[in-house]
């Protein structure tokens, strides 16, 4: 049974919560101020943290930089009453995997849950069947190398910016595999309420000016209409 911490300091919520999470078998542990939240996170393995931006003694945005500070990875949906964009973008920018708005229904709460965890599966599969060893990727005349930060094409420097190169990453470690633009906003933007399925294709359309020989009959990247992309050798 996976065991899902939940952090919020209105017992409505965490009694709606714990009930609904438990009917889905999870177990479920229940604290009420960021600094137990920390306490029980580090002292406990979870497979999910269920956490307030609003919180007594430290707020959520604190709680998860200290816990990614800590090398807790466990993923972290954040809970937050205020719609402002901003708040969205600095919950994942330091570390959240999602967020919902309050008020929010148990069901949303519980699809999101799932959609991090296959994800995260995702994730994981494809890095067993990688070959962890490696410390670079090679694609027809591209060579990326992922702890530097940098990409070659036919011995040439390639500029990508930040969301280009794990674009372009993504891309080069599913080699030959079909994937859809819902699948590249979940892992790429973490997100796939605030982002439009257009930003997926404005960057690809980026991608392709910066490595494809003519961005208007690629080669790397392949559009597969109804389905997404495919990453392959060059005129395979």
């Amino acid at each position: 049974m996976k065991r899902i911490l939940v952090v919020d300091d209105e017992p409505s919520i965490t009694t709606l919560l714990k009930y609904n999470l438990e009917k889905e078998n999870f177990e479920v542990d229940v604290v009420h101020d960021g600094e137990a939240a920390i306490d029980c996170a580090m002292s406990n393995q979870y497979s999910f943290i269920i956490l307030d931006l609003m919180l007594p003694k430290i707020n959520g945005f604190d709680v998860t930089k200290t816990l990614r500070k800590e090398k807790i990875s466990t993923p972290i949906i954040m809970l937050t009453a205020k719609d402002e964009t901003i708040d969205k973008i600095v919950g994942l920018e330091i570390g959240a995997d999602d967020y919902v708005t309050k008020p929010f229904s148990p069901r949303e709460l519980i699809a999101r849950l799932r959609a991090v965890e296959r994800r995260l599966d995702h994730q994981t599969t494809d890095e067993t069947e990688s070959d962890v060893g490696s410390n670079h990727l090679n694609v027809g005349d591209i060579i990326a190398y992922p702890n530097d930060y940098k990409v070659l094409k036919r011995g040439m420097d390639i500029s990508l910016t930040k969301k280009e190169f794990e674009l372009l990453i993504y891309f080069m470690e599913r080699q030959n595999r079909i994937i859809g633009r819902d699948e590249l906003m979940l892992s790429i933007w973490k997100d796939d309420m605030y982002h439009l399925s257009r930003t997926v294709d404005i960057h690809v359309s980026h991608l392709r000016e910066k490595i494809e020989d003519d961005a208007k009959n690629p080669g790397y990247i392949k559009t597969v209409r109804g389905f997404g992309y495919k990453f392959q050798e060059p005129y395979a």
